[in-house]
């Protein structure tokens, strides 16, 4: 299956990039200075009895200035959004050059990405990487950008990122420190923490409820290895099935097939809201991690990443980042309150992975 749209008209993306620091006077500067400000405090009367000791002291502050400035050295100015674009490569050169993006998105990870009844792709990740789209448009001045849709799965996501088929992975992925060393994360997007969907009639309500129960996982996901960890480490005794996608470890769970389904608490929410008697169901225990996502591109491709971060940067300080989570996560199906850890990513831009 593949769709494909045209993108509209964005703002150019904020010159802010991955790295960017904000640099004071030199060492040997800022300390000469404050060693004449210090100086010129003895002679105020008010300060007498200090008399003594200031001297000393700015003594002490001149030496440690230089030392400091010869151990940092001077940082290299960031790369320009533009000095990008004249010296396009990888990704961006073959965007450039084909006028054409592809987007991995998924069918089944509601909100965040997911094929509605029109057959079209939508979801929150989805509006992230449209405005990706819109901003490389813009950086590369095309008349035109063919942005097109591929299906991609939790088994073949990192896979479909790697080989090349999708420049930007738009889902519901967790950035691990294991899957740093296959592709590259942009900026966190949202945080999650995993949980267990099950029946309220089940009485499941820990993870010592499942001793010697059935679970069912979605295959290639951070909650199939953390319960297959968990069974081994504590002797569960599970016997765990594996599904293709979300949906259809839901649906192991609905018929019975099941008694629990451990998933981003946020996804097992948005599996509710679907489901035909969404009273049956319940987000059980305590949260067994954290899970940042974000959207994954290829590792080794400076110029794009630093493109795609700029973008993010953008939409959280102009707080359409905000807008695209309440239009997603404060609906009347689904209401999930901003955590405090999202509030940190629109705050503070970062990769953290996942952990523990």
């Amino acid at each position: 299956m593949r769709w494909s749209a045209s993108t509209s008209s964005w703002r150019k993306a904020s010159s802010s990039s991955r790295g960017d620091r904000a640099f004071g006077l030199p060492g040997r500067v800022r300390a000469g200075a404050l060693a004449l400000v210090l100086l010129g405090v003895l002679a105020m009367d008010i300060l007498r009895p200090l008399r003594s000791f200031l001297p000393a002291f700015v003594a002490v502050v001149a030496l440690a200035g230089p030392l400091h400035a010869q151990d940092a050295s001077p940082p290299a100015a960031a790369p320009t959004a533009s000095a990008d674009v004249a010296a396009a490569s990888g990704t961006l050169k073959r965007i450039r050059d084909t006028s054409t993006l592809t987007l991995g998105v998924r069918e089944a990870s509601v909100p965040f990405s997911f094929i509605d009844s029109r057959k079209e792709p939508r979801g929150y990740s989805v509006d992230v990487c449209l405005k990706i789209a819109d901003a490389i448009k813009t950086e590369l001045k095309l008349p035109r950008l063919d942005v097109r849709f591929l299906p991609v799965s939790s088994a073949n996501r990192i896979e479909m990122v790697k080989n090349g088929k999708v420049d930007l992975e738009c889902g519901s992925t967790t950035n691990t420190r294991e899957r740093q060393k296959d592709v590259a994360f942009a900026y966190t997007t949202f945080v999650a923490g995993i949980k267990m969907l099950a029946k309220k009639s089940s009485n499941i309500a820990s993870v010592d409820d499942l001793r010697g129960k059935t679970v069912v996982v979605t295959k290639g996901t951070t909650s199939e290895k953390m319960l297959r960890e968990m069974n081994d480490d504590r002797v569960l005794h599970l016997t765990i099935l594996e599904a293709k996608d979300h949906n259809e470890s839901f649906a192991a769970v609905a018929d019975g097939r099941a008694v629990a389904f451990p998933m981003d608490d946020v996804l097992l929410y948005g599996l509710i809201s679907k489901a035909t008697k969404p009273d049956d169901f319940a987000v059980v225990g305590k949260y067994l991690s954290v899970e940042p996502y974000a959207i994954m591109l290829r590792k080794d491709d400076p110029a794009f990443e630093r493109l795609v971060d700029r973008t993010l940067i953008d939409l959280f300080q102009s707080g359409e980042i905000r807008r695209a989570y309440a239009r997603w996560f404060a609906t009347r199906d689904l209401t999930v309150p901003m955590n405090q850890y999202v509030k940190e990513a629109f705050a503070v831009p970062n990769t953290y992975p996942a952990w523990p």
